[in-house]
């Protein structure tokens, strides 16, 4: 009897450190392993809106294509003023504009082209990796354009990139099941979107990341 009592007691005492585990260590773990996916993903989000960006300046409106996107970051190129040469005081003074001492040749300025990306990324920049989500195996950002009018009628570009918590998290899931669960049920109650994302396809956001 009293062999069955010990035992029953480190049976006891195994089930109890963990739930220990479970209900204080494990939410620690799963938030390090969330902010490692959503570190990742917010730079790939900013990187997509820089190439967002740029595509707009050059073309005049944003694209929903990512290999459209993916070809102007590798093959296009922005347009770049070289400045040579600046007014003086005494220039200034005078009332001299800088387009009138462009045309006096006493400055410079001229428009170049830069490749994409050089300019943006760097040569080294792994464009074909711009639309996946970090640490997932296929998962890929949604890539999406609108034009919304404003209550003045004014029509605005706008693109919208996002990822949900299901995909940025879907590998943690046979560990952290309740865990992304609850994520995404607050972020429901608190009436904001269940992930990353940057951009809108309803509003006018100036392309902000609902991380900022």
């Amino acid at each position: 009897m009293k062999i069955v009592i010990q035992g029953l007691l480190i049976i006891g005492s195994i089930v109890l450190a963990y739930l220990v585990y479970s209900t204080i260590l494990n939410p620690i773990d799963f938030k390090t392993e969330q902010d490692l996916r959503y570190t990742a993903c917010i730079e790939s989000l900013k990187n997509i809106r820089k190439a967002e960006s740029a595509y707009k300046d050059v073309n005049g409106k944003f694209t929903g294509s990512w290999d459209t996107l993916a070809v102007f970051v590798r093959k296009g190129t922005l347009p770049l003023v070289k400045k040579i040469g600046s007014l003086t005081d005494v220039q200034l003074e005078a009332g001299m504009t800088e387009k009138d001492a462009i045309e006096k040749g006493l400055i410079i300025r001229d428009t170049i082209r830069v490749a994409v990306l050089d300019s943006l990324f760097g040569k080294t920049y792994n464009v074909d990796k711009m639309r996946n989500i970090p640490f997932t195996k296929d998962e890929v950002f949604f890539l999406g354009t609108n034009v919304i009018t404003t209550g003045s009628g004014v029509k605005v570009a706008v693109f919208e990139s996002r990822a949900h918590n299901n995909q940025i998290l879907g590998e943690l899931k046979d560990k952290f099941k309740q865990e992304i669960i609850n994520l995404n049920e607050k972020r429901r109650l608190d009436g904001k979107y269940p992930g990353l994302k940057v951009g809108s396809l309803t509003e006018t956001n100036n392309s902000a990341g609902n991380w900022e």
